[in-house]
């Protein structure tokens, strides 16, 4: 890809054709001082206040900046990468990042060690990155006082509050609201698929956990359907196809939103994995398309709970565990109350803040 001149033409050559930049968008993007604030990005000036009929009087290009003379007057130095960039319609950093499907294989668990300024360090970016290729990361040593969570996850971006507070509790309580709040055994799962949205990230800190079981479990939702797609194609279809509708009642709130279970981006890529059998209620169809859905859930719910797919390791106080809530289904083994304690506190955070953390240092390290 690269910018090309035709007398006062400037065109974007994609490597098979070339075609020519609006002379108004380019004039949108003047970067000097009077007309750009160089802190912010935003523009000075009001671009729908200012005529269409833009044109460009010359241009030349001097090695990677290229300078333009508008026939307003205004004269502009604009680096061909950015327009490049920019004109390609993609997120060069998120969308470059090539997710890692992981399977029960996994040894590698990628584990960090906290420091009070991690989060401003280039370590930060690396495992961002790590992040967003397999789904998940682990903090070590994160100090385990009371609500620290929410401090930690400040750090990053904004904590997503819900109906369980800015913050969660995750450990047996009386007459508990949701199965997290037992010491029972959870199935691997997607928490809060019953909203919309649906936070993005969650965050477990592990407090106390002197008992035998209670092992954290995770499961790659991209490894697992895109298996689904090759092994069971029918069972892909009707699943990326049928929505089914979340339901979450508390005595304050109820909650509820539709979804496919495997939902699928504008270029039918994975999106999102929901999956919360306790929660989900399946609408009336022909017998035929249920008699489909019911058995491609059964395999999808197989497949999510097999050995062959599931990691399990124990959170020990201090650890920290970052997962991809719209990838990752999580769970936990069973533990006896009678051995000790088992106390984690949770928060969501979404997209925005990881990626506006990752973007910020990748312009902080010049990376």
């Amino acid at each position: 890809m690269k910018i090309e001149l035709n007398e006062n033409k400037i065109l974007f050559n994609n490597g098979t054709s070339s075609k020519e930049i609006h002379p108004f968008w380019l004039r949108e993007r003047v970067n000097n001082e009077e007309y750009l604030d160089k802190k912010t990005q935003q523009r000075k000036f009001d671009p729908t206040s200012l005529e269409t009929n833009i044109e460009v009087k010359s241009a030349k290009i001097t090695k990677d900046i290229l300078e333009i003379n508008f026939n307003d007057g205004v004269n502009s130095k604009l680096k061909i990468e950015k327009i490049i960039e920019e004109f390609s319609k993609n997120d060069f950093l998120i969308q470059s990042i090539k997710r890692e499907k992981w399977d029960s294989k996994l040894k590698n668990v990628h584990k960090f060690e906290y420091l009070d300024d991690i989060f401003e360090s280039r370590e930060m970016y690396d495992l961002l990155i790590k992040f967003y290729k397999y789904g998940f990361i682990i903090f070590k040593n994160v100090p385990t006082e009371e609500n620290f969570i929410v401090k930690f996850a400040n750090q990053i971006g904004s904590v997503r509050r819900t109906n369980f507070g800015e913050y969660f509790n995750v450990k047996s309580v009386p007459n508990p609201n949701d199965l997290a709040y037992t010491s029972l055994a959870l199935a691997p799962h997607t928490d809060n698929p019953y909203r919309n949205p649906v936070p993005c990230i969650q965050l477990l800190h592990c407090i106390t956990n002197d008992v035998d079981g209670g092992l954290s479990t995770l499961v790659d939702g991209y490894k697992v359907t895109e298996d689904l797609k090759k092994k069971f194609k029918k069972y892909y279809d009707v699943l990326t196809r049928v929505k089914v509708k979340f339901k979450f009642i508390d005595k304050d709130v109820v909650l509820e939103n539709w979804s496919e279970l495997i939902k699928l981006d504008e270029n039918k890529e994975l999106k999102q994995v929901k999956f919360s059998p306790r929660l989900d209620f399946v609408p009336i169809l022909e017998k035929k398309e249920l008699d489909l859905y019911y058995r491609a859930r059964n395999k999808i719910s197989e497949m999510y709970n097999s050995d062959n797919y599931k990691i399990e390791f124990k959170l020990v106080p201090g650890d920290l565990m970052m997962m991809d809530n719209y990838r990752l289904l999580h769970g936990r083994t069973a533990f006896d109350l009678n051995e000790g304690s088992r106390y984690l506190q949770g928060c969501y955070i979404d997209y925005d803040s990881t990626e506006g953390k990752l973007r910020h240092l990748k312009r902080k390290f010049d990376i």
